[in-house]
């Protein structure tokens, strides 16, 4: 009996050595994973924070070591520092990306610093499964570039990366920790990536979709791309979805090629196409570009085709202020008065109609 009773005690003695409970990090490190799409690209650091813990002024150059070094263990080669604490800092990269200029593929990729109190190098390698930088080998790196230090203001305690300076196709990714920064550029040749997201889609059952043809269209007149595909795009939308604000792309993407008699007969079509608020809204951008005598055409023509209206007597009103006609726009800003639909739209037509009488334009 004495004897099971000390193999029982031995039991619950050894247990807690198999059995390990959940507990928070100790203070030393913590992990944490930082993401963010760039354009059309995600890319994610995953990384271990240590903190500065009263070891201030000993972090760059002691802490984190200068250059390569032999650091007594793994491979015995010289090694960068770890950019981060524990397992291997990582960073991934949906698509192909530039690394401060070089090109760098897609994939996942582990994260190395060598560091140097000036300019530093941050190295992206092959390995992504090592412990820190011991098991480091110049042999798998993929990239190499140099980046200067910048001071920050405030010390960081824990070190962190951040996401910076984003454009629509590029941002800063900056590893601080303590008073330094190390800063590093990430872009994208969006445009390229646009277009091959485009193919693949339109591929698909979108590609049947003639809002996903006016999309397309739209972005390459935007850009001032493709523009014969982007013709061929918009046709086919248009056979499916002949309205107003189709043609009026169209008749954009025509004046961009030079071939504005085509455009101009598109514009004639569709103004014979849209809805009051359409042709009013489209004149009203003929304004903002200071074409007024052709917007004028526009709301005379929206005028005769839906008259007695609030929105085309505006539009004449605007019309006439515009080519330097008070008198006439007076008049049709009266008309619009009693059809305003509410009070706020009553009282931006007084506020106009008073300065149409000082012969202000409106």
């Amino acid at each position: 009996m004495k004897q099971i009773i000390a193999i029982l005690v031995g039991i619950v003695y050894l247990q807690p050595a198999a059995a390990q409970l959940t507990m928070p990090a100790d203070g030393t490190s913590v992990r944490a994973t930082v993401s963010e799409r760039i354009g059309l690209t995600d890319v994610t650091v995953s990384y271990g924070r240590p903190a500065v813990k009263g070891r201030d002024g000993k972090i760059w150059g002691e802490v984190v070591h200068t250059g390569f070094q032999n650091l007594g263990f793994g491979n015995g080669l010289e090694s960068p520092w770890r950019a981060g604490a524990n397992e291997n800092t990582t960073i991934e990269f949906s698509t192909d990306v530039m690394i401060e200029g070089k090109a760098l593929p897609a994939g996942k990729y582990g994260l190395f610093v060598a560091y140097q109190p000036i300019e530093s190098a941050i190295i992206f390698s092959k390995a992504t499964t090592s412990w820190g930088s011991y098991f480091y080998d110049p042999a798998e790196d993929a990239l190499r570039v140099n980046v200067k230090s910048v001071k920050l203001q405030e010390s960081r305690e824990r070190l962190t990366y951040q996401f910076g300076e984003q454009t629509d196709s590029s941002a800063i990714i900056r590893l601080e920790w303590e008073r330094l920064g190390l800063p590093f550029k990430v872009s994208t040749k969006l445009h390229q990536l646009q277009m091959a997201s485009f193919e693949r889609e339109l591929r698909g059952e979108k590609g049947f979709d003639p809002h996903a043809l006016v999309q397309v269209a739209s972005y390459l007149l935007e850009h001032n791309a493709n523009l014969d595909d982007a013709l061929g795009y918009i046709n086919r939308a248009a056979s499916s979805m002949p309205v107003f604000s189709v043609y009026l792309t169209k008749a954009q993407i025509l004046a961009k090629m030079k071939k504005q008699s085509q455009a101009d007969s598109i514009i004639t079509a569709a103004i014979g196409k849209g809805t009051a608020s359409e042709v009013h809204n489209y004149a009203r951008s003929l304004q903002r570009e200071g074409k007024q005598q052709k917007a004028f055409e526009v709301f005379q023509q929206n005028f005769k085709r839906y008259p007695n209206t609030y929105t085309t007597a505006m539009g004449m009103a605007r019309g006439y202020s515009g080519i330097g006609k008070s008198k006439e726009a007076l008049k049709y800003a009266n008309q619009a008065l009693p059809l305003a639909p509410d009070a706020a739209n009553k009282k931006a037509v007084e506020e106009m109609i008073a300065k149409l009488k000082e012969g202000k334009d409106i």
